[in-house]
């Protein structure tokens, strides 16, 4: 197993959170500091991060549905409110992607480093599904911009699918779905097409959908563990 790899199955951080663990000289392999990528490690291996010793956790995931005014980063220089206030288990569990301040929804909350890869790696192509209140009356022509990508950031989007929920001349409810996981695309995305973002909401990841009340967890069945598992991407 590559000490990336077997960092984040312990529970540390993502396996690119990992890398640079290791880059920073934070890790120390059989009592040597290790700053080289890839190295291959075997059970009889003894790995020390921050001086302290590591075993393989057992892996634990968690569906939270977070509200607004809470940061999924697990340092917030504001010292806002965090996700990790909401999930009270002793395992050491990061989030899978970011939901911003504002936004509420469907999280994943996991100490599975390969998971969290492949559910956040803009090549799997996992589909996210939002629902936004948006200020306006939204058009076709600005849904057939929106679907076919705009410019945000200085490049364009992948290809976005946006469904009209209801619609009046004070302001439309959308659905959404995009699989790219870049910083506040969906706001800046209805932004681009003159429409600011009221309310923001991520209901589903894949087919997994939020079924639980606002600031509440739950474990995630062991059928719907395989279904993320099993995820190759969706068109």
């Amino acid at each position: 197993m590559r000490l990336q790899k077997f960092l984040s199955a312990a529970g540390i951080a993502s396996r690119r959170k990992s890398e640079e663990l290791i880059k920073n000289g934070l890790v120390k392999v059989n009592g040597k500091i290790v700053t080289e990528l890839g190295i291959k490690i075997s059970p009889y291996d003894s790995i020390f991060y921050r001086g302290k010793q590591l075993k393989l956790q057992k892996h634990i995931y968690i569906m939270l549905n977070k509200p607004v005014g809470y940061v999924t980063t697990l340092h917030d220089e504001f010292n806002r409110p965090n996700i990790l206030q909401l999930v009270k288990i002793p395992q050491r569990i990061f989030p899978v992607g970011r939901l911003d301040y504002n936004t509420s929804g469907l999280l994943l909350l996991t100490n599975d480093g390969e998971l969290t890869y492949k559910l956040t790696h803009p090549k799997h192509n996992i589909n996210k599904t939002y629902v936004a209140k948006i200020k306006g009356e939204i058009k076709k022509n600005e849904c057939n911009q929106f679907e076919n990508g705009l410019i945000i950031d200085g490049r364009k989007t992948a290809p976005a699918q946006i469904k009209i929920i209801n619609s009046n001349k004070f302001y439309s409810v959308v659905q959404i779905k995009i699989h790219e996981g870049r910083n506040r695309q969906i706001r800046k995305m209805c932004a681009a097409i003159n429409h600011s973002v009221i309310e923001l909401k991520r209901t589903h990841i894949g087919k997994l959908k939020l079924d639980i009340n606002s600031g509440c967890y739950r474990i995630l069945t062991e059928n719907e563990i395989d279904y993320l598992k099993s995820l190759e991407g969706e068109k």
